[in-house]
């Protein structure tokens, strides 16, 4: 039954008068129960006193007995019809007005007018909050939503809700660039009554096109039929969309979104007001009897979300344009890193790729003891901006350490070099002075005891080359602690005496402190100055005015050194106090280190046995061993084998 809730009167007919004047001004009206005889419901009880009109032809009879408070009106017929009727009963003319239907209704109901006005007066009041909510509803949700698409799609169901209108699409206005003049990009598109294909699209702006024209001149355009624009108009409609998914297209409503400075952004393209929203229009009997033109209330409130639409759009575009610019910011900052040390190049971005793809597979567990670890959008982020920054701090290491590929600094090796060189030369200078003393003295009767001094000539070289060899074999650095440095403190003793008389060692104290380093290639000052970079990074990091949603940044980065036994660095914390980002990261760091392509200071490690690496120090207690069991049984760590050299 039309228009039940809140009913004020209600009003039956037959079938007969269905398409009466006197039916059709009754519909849709606020404060009345309209109904057929027909309708199963129409007779029921709806509340004691409800007044009821029931509408009969002339001739016919009432299917039951009325309803209490009710008062019976024959409509149409000769006026002489009347005086027959029963008592009680009414007659009014055909076709009736809704004012004549109000003068019976005062006359039997007085109060009945002064309700329905006030019910009126109450739709339109709720009407206007209810807009006024959803215009608070769409406002907020404009300024909330970052993803670009889904802002669109959001500003054009919005609009089509608000305006009643069936079906509507959204142009974004592109200025002009270096190389091409402005355009329209069809952005959105949407349908209430049938599928519509659609695919982003960039159209020319032109006065001869709706969008085009609203685009071009800033004025909106009120088409109460789209097929009957008239020719004088610079704009046409194009009909083969319609014709394309079986539609029609009647009235439109074409205006443009302004910012706060009053340029145009895009524009709004509404289609077809229906004087019931959730009515579809399947057919061209549904467009007339449903579509009417777009009123003035609508175009005001449309211009409102317009505007809305407008700003929420450049501010996307402004928060899309800041994180590009940061985006290019934290690639020159990594390019700035790689080109102190072009070995690594490509390791930040290997491990943000292995960090989030491990993060994401951790998000994934639900049960066991890495369930309950769940990360937003904002999170990975987050950790994807600590992870290609992690050794940003870097730029802070002396590039000489940085770079370090040997344990002996190339000029260190050159001195040991040439003084090995030196002591070669001293000691064929000694032989060769004895020998040629020997044969002047003794003769010919000497060549014996001068063979001996060949002898000791060729023993002392080959002893020099074998320390030579063990100092350069000394000099190579080691993945894991290895190695027997005994003979670098023999060597230690070893001296040579040159043409002067001064004595001079082989090897200095420092030199074969250096030289037994037992891992790696660093001193343990040299050391200290690379796992500097961790602290140089988070200090770096935390000058950067970072949105709530990444403060974090700064604190994953900070930790990526650190060990669940408290044996990594800088600040020795242990287990929950470092965070599950950091760790992750840690795992994912450690592995492209391992078995990146060679770096002058280690050969890459196979894949297979970087990763039994990984499981030897889980085992040691350094790494979350759950987490390296999944990098490995998830194989996160094919992610970035295409991006290693030689791969």
């Amino acid at each position: 039954m039309q228009g039940s809730d809140h009913a004020l009167v209600k009003i039956l007919y037959p079938k007969s008068l269905e398409e009466s004047e006197a039916v059709r001004a009754c519909r849709h009206r606020e404060g009345i129960a309209l109904a057929s005889f027909e309708d199963p419901l129409a007779w029921a009880d709806n509340g004691p006193g409800l007044p009821c009109l029931l509408l009969l032809a002339p001739g016919e009879q009432l299917p039951q007995s009325p309803p209490a408070s009710s008062l019976v009106c024959v409509v149409g017929g000769a006026p002489e019809i009347a005086a027959g009727l029963p008592q009680g009963w009414r007659h009014i003319p055909d076709p009736a007005t809704y004012k004549d239907l109000v003068g019976i209704v005062r006359e039997e109901w007085p109060f009945l007018p002064m309700a329905m006005s006030l019910s009126k007066l109450r739709h339109e009041f709720d009407v206007q909050a209810l807009i006024l909510d959803q215009l608070t509803e769409v406002s907020m949700a404009l300024s909330t939503e970052r993803d670009y698409r889904r802002l669109l799609e959001l500003i054009l169901s919005r609009a089509i809700l608000l305006s009643g209108s069936d079906a509507g699409s959204l142009y974004l206005l592109l200025p002009a660039d270096e190389w091409r003049p402005p355009r329209l990009l069809f952005a959105a598109t949407q349908n209430n009554s049938v599928p519509v294909p659609f695919s982003m699209t960039e159209l020319p702006v032109s006065t001869t096109s709706l969008a085009g024209y609203v685009a071009t001149t800033g004025e909106t355009l009120h088409i109460a039929d789209a097929y009957a624009i008239p020719e004088s108009s610079p704009y046409r409609f194009n009909r083969a969309f319609d014709e394309e998914i079986g539609y029609r297209t009647k009235s439109q409503l074409v205006l443009p979104m302004t910012n706060h400075k009053g340029d145009i952004t895009g524009v709004l393209q509404l289609i077809n007001k229906k004087k019931d929203p959730s009515v579809p229009l399947q057919s061209s009997e549904d467009v007339s009897a449903q579509v009417v033109p777009f009123d003035a209330p609508t175009t005001r409130l449309m211009r409102a979300v317009g505007s809305l639409a407008a700003v929420a759009i450049d501010n996307n575009r402004l928060y899309e344009n800041i994180e590009r610019l940061f985006e290019g910011f934290v690639k020159a900052s990594v390019t700035a890193i790689e080109q102190r040390d072009p070995t690594t190049s490509g390791h930040s971005l290997r491990v943000s790729i292995l960090t989030v793809d491990l993060a994401d597979k951790l998000t994934r567990i639900d049960a066991g003891p890495l369930a309950g670890h769940r990360f937003s959008e904002d999170q990975f982020r987050e950790l994807r901006y600590a992870a290609i920054l992690h050794d940003f701090g870097k730029v802070g290491v002396r590039e000489q350490v940085l770079v370090k590929a040997k344990k002996l600094y190339p000029y260190e090796m050159e001195r040991v070099m040439t003084r090995l060189e030196m002591a070669r030369l001293y000691h064929e200078r000694e032989i060769l002075m004895q020998k040629a003393a020997l044969l002047a003295e003794a003769g010919p009767a000497g060549r014996g005891q001068a063979e001996e001094l060949d002898a000791r000539l060729e023993k002392g070289l080959d002893d020099l080359d074998r320390v030579r060899d063990v100092i350069l074999r000394s000099d190579e650095p080691t993945v894991l602690p290895e190695g027997d440095f005994s003979a670098l403190q023999k060597i230690l003793t070893r001296t040579f005496t040159d043409r002067h008389g001064q004595v001079h060692s082989l090897l200095e104290p420092e030199e074969v402190a250096v030289l037994s380093i037992r891992k790696g290639s660093l001193s343990e000052e040299e050391r200290l100055q690379i796992e500097s970079h961790v602290t140089h990074t988070y200090n770096f990091l935390r000058q950067i005015p970072w949105t709530p949603e990444l403060k974090s940044v700064p604190d994953i980065a900070f930790g990526h050194h650190e060990k669940l036994n408290g044996r990594g660095y800088p600040r020795h914390i242990t287990g929950d106090l470092i965070p599950i980002q950091s760790k992750v990261m840690t795992v994912s760091d450690i592995f492209d280190a391992l078995s990146a392509a060679d770096r002058p200071y280690k050969k890459a490690v196979p894949v297979e046995k970087a990763l039994d690496i990984l499981q030897l120090e889980a085992g040691d207690g350094l790494l979350d061993k759950n987490l390296v069991l999944l990098f490995i049984e998830a194989k996160v760590w094919e992610k970035t084998l295409h991006l290693r050299a030689g791969v």
